[in-house]
C-alpha cells in the first residue's frame, strides 16, 4: 500500500529592509526576520542599489518571469555582496529554479544560501527543511529521510507535516518499523479540531501492515470521524474487528456503513450478508441479498444464489430456500448443488422432488461425492418403500468408507422387511 500523494509547497521567505531600499513587493512572500531574543543574527542591511535590483527581481519572479528575474540578478557583482545580500540572492534563485521544477539546481541554491553566512538560525532551518521537502517531492525517499533526520536534530519545534514526511519516506522504503514513530508523532501533533486524513491513513496503514490490529482501531475510528464519506475506512475497521474475532463489532461497523449508503459493491454486500448470518441474523442477510438482486447491484452467479439459499436455510425458511438453491444449481458447473437441493427436499420429506433434484445432479456430473448422491437417492426410494430401487443405490454407496455404516443400516432394514 502506498501512502497518499501530497504536494510539497515551498515559498520564498524574504523581507528586505524598507529603510534601506524602499517598499518591497511582498506578493508571494512571507516574513522571516530574526527569532525573538537572538543576538547572533547577521545584519540584514542591504545596499540601496542592490536592494533596488533585488526588488525588481522579486517582482519579476512574482510575475513568473523567471528568466527576467535571473537576468536581473545577473547584473549584480556577487563577489561584492554582503553575506545577507548573497543569501537573499540565492533564495530568490532557489525559488525561480523550483518554479521551473529544476529541483537539483534549487537545492544547490539553498545550500549556497546557508553557506553564505547571511542567514539567521530560523532561515537556515527553513532552508534545510525546504531541501528535505524537495527530496520527498522527487520521491528520493532515502535522501529525504536523511535530510529530515538532520533537520530534526536542530529544529526545536518540528511540525506534524515534517513528521508525516519522514514517516512517508521510511514507508516508501518499506521500513515500517522506522516509519511508525514519526507517523504517531504526526497524529499526536495535528490539530485535533481539524484531523488530517493523510496523517491518520499513514498511521493506520502502518499498524495494519505490522498486524497491530488493536492499535489500528482508534486510528481508524478517528479517520472515519474526519471523513465519514470514505467507505474504505469503514471496510478496514470492520475487517480489523473480524481479524480480532470481534464479529459483533465487525457487523456493527458494516451495518452503519450500509445505513450511510456506502455498502454498494458486490463483494461488500456479500460480506455483510455473511456477517449477518454469522451473528445470528440470517433473515436480514436474505433480505439484504434479495434487495441487491432486485436493484441489480450484485452479479447473479451460482455463488450469490447459494448464499441467499444458505441465509434462508439458516433462518429456518426451507421453502424460501428452494428457488435460489435451484437457480444456483442450474448456474453451477457441477451437479453438487442439485444434490444439496435434494437434501433440502429430504428435510421437507418431498421424496419425488428429492429424487428429481439428485438425478439432475448425477446427470450434470462432476460431483465431489458421488457416493452421497447414491445414499440420498437410496433414502428417497426407501422412504417410498421402493426397496428394489433403493438396494442397488445403497450397494454403491457402501463402497465409500464414510457412507458404509448408514448404507449398511438401510440394507439391513430392507432385509428385515422380507
Amino acid at each position: 500500500m502506498r501512502v497518499p500523494r501530497f504536494t510539497v509547497t515551498l515559498t520564498l521567505c524574504l523581507t528586505l529592509s524598507a529603510a534601506a531600499v524602499g517598499q518591497v513587493s511582498q506578493e508571494g512572500t512571507s516574513r522571516t526576520g530574526n527569532r525573538s531574543g537572538e543576538t547572533d543574527a547577521p545584519s540584514n542591511d542591504i545596499d540601496t542599489q542592490t536592494g533596488r535590483i533585488l526588488n525588481e527581481a522579486i517582482e519579476l519572479m512574482n510575475a513568473e518571469d523567471y528568466a527576467g528575474a535571473a537576468q536581473k540578478i545577473g547584473t549584480l557583482q556577487l563577489d561584492r555582496l554582503s553575506p545577507y545580500e548573497r543569501g537573499t540572492v540565492e533564495r530568490i534563485l532557489f525559488n525561480t529554479s523550483y518554479a521551473q521544477e529544476r529541483y537539483e539546481e534549487a537545492r544547490g541554491h539553498l545550500q549556497k544560501a546557508i553557506d553564505s553566512g547571511g542567514l539567521n538560525a530560523q532561515q537556515i532551518s527553513e532552508a534545510r527543511y525546504q531541501s528535505a521537502q524537495l527530496f520527498i517531492q522527487e520521491e528520493k525517499w532515502r535522501e529525504g529521510a536523511a535530510a529530515l533526520e538532520e533537520w530534526f536534530k536542530t529544529e526545536p519545534k518540528p511540525n506534524s507535516a515534517a513528521y508525516y514526511m519522514l514517516a512517508a519516506a521510511y514507508f516508501q522504503q518499506e521500513d515500517a518499523d522506522r516509519a511508525l514513530a514519526p507517523a504517531k508523532k504526526a497524529v499526536e501533533l495535528m490539530d485535533a479540531t481539524k484531523p488530517n486524513e493523510n496523517w491518520l491513513n499513514m498511521l493506520s496503514a502502518l499498524y495494519l501492515q505490522r498486524e497491530e490490529y488493536r492499535e489500528a482501531i482508534p486510528v481508524l475510528q478517528q479517520v472515519i470521524t474526519a471523513v465519514p464519506e470514505k467507505k474504505i475506512y469503514w471496510m478496514q475497521l470492520s475487517s480489523v474487528y473480524v481479524q480480532l474475532e470481534d464479529y459483533a463489532n465487525g457487523l456493527a461497523v458494516l451495518e452503519l456503513a450500509n445505513h450511510a449508503g456506502l455498502v454498494a459493491e458486490d463483494a461488500e454486500i456479500r460480506r455483510l450478508a455473511d456477517l449477518l448470518v454469522f451473528n445470528g441474523v440470517p433473515f436480514r442477510g436474505a433480505q439484504l441479498l434479495e434487495n441487491a438482486i432486485e436493484k441489480k447491484t450484485v452479479t447473479l452467479d451460482d455463488k450469490l444464489y447459494e448464499k441467499l439459499a444458505n441465509c434462508w436455510l439458516a433462518a429456518g425458511e426451507l421453502d424460501r430456500s428452494l428457488a435460489p438453491l435451484a437457480r444456483a444449481a442450474e448456474l453451477s458447473p457441477s451437479g453438487d448443488l442439485f444434490v444439496r437441493l435434494g437434501e433440502v427436499q429430504l428435510q421437507r420429506e418431498d421424496w419425488p422432488a428429492m429424487i428429481a433434484a439428485i438425478e439432475r445432479g448425477v446427470a450434470k456430473g462432476q460431483l465431489k461425492d458421488p457416493g452421497n448422491a447414491d445414499l440420498m437417492l437410496g433414502i428417497a426410494y426407501y422412504s417410498q418403500k421402493s426397496y428394489a430401487d433403493a438396494v442397488p443405490l445403497f450397494e454403491r454407496a457402501r463402497r465409500v468408507d464414510k457412507h458404509r455404516p448408514m448404507a449398511d443400516s438401510y440394507l439391513q432394514a430392507i432385509r428385515a422387511q422380507n
